[in-house]
């Protein structure tokens, strides 16, 4: 799939090629996000999504996967893999507004990284069926869901 690619910014730097063109895995999205934010609206991470209201975000899963939500509980925490597909694939380093010069895509939480996956950690705030209400999102509407794993506190903390 080829895509019309803009140019970087001043001190950017591109990878070569549109890792979209070459992919080497498939992906099933198990459901979407759903939430008030669309292109222009959306808060740029998810402490801003939170100090916005949290955008009535949920998780609205294939009816499926329903039973794969057993063991989760509200007031829990879960890390929430979605789907920033429309973000450009083929940058190495970028120059993002808010920091003081170039940095590595892996450096950053850009949705804009060779494979656009975002992780958000959020907070459960009730289940219906195959419906995950959660705290805050930073997702657009729409957004397709990877993923769902609880963040297990011995496991997922780091170490002092």
């Amino acid at each position: 799939m080829e895509r019309d690619l803009k140019p970087p910014r001043d001190g950017e730097e591109r990878l070569g090629y549109d890792p979209a063109a070459q992919a080497e895995a498939g992906l099933h999205f198990i459901g979407v996000i759903r939430s008030d934010w669309r292109e222009g609206t959306a808060p740029k991470n998810l402490r801003l999504a939170r100090e916005q209201g949290g955008g009535n975000a949920r998780v609205e899963l294939k009816p499926e996967f329903a039973p794969a939500l057993k063991g989760l509980e509200p007031g829990g925490w879960i890390m929430l893999l979605y789907w920033t597909g429309e973000a450009r694939r083929d940058l190495l380093v970028q120059r993002p507004r808010h920091a003081d010069g170039p940095r590595g895509t892996f450096a950053l939480r850009s949705p804009a990284r060779p494979n656009p996956v975002a992780l958000g950690c959020v907070r459960i705030e009730a289940i219906e069926d195959a419906t995950v209400h959660i705290d805050a999102t930073d997702a657009f509407d729409g957004t397709p869901v990877v993923d769902i794993k609880p963040w297990i506190e011995t496991v997922d903390r780091p170490p002092e």
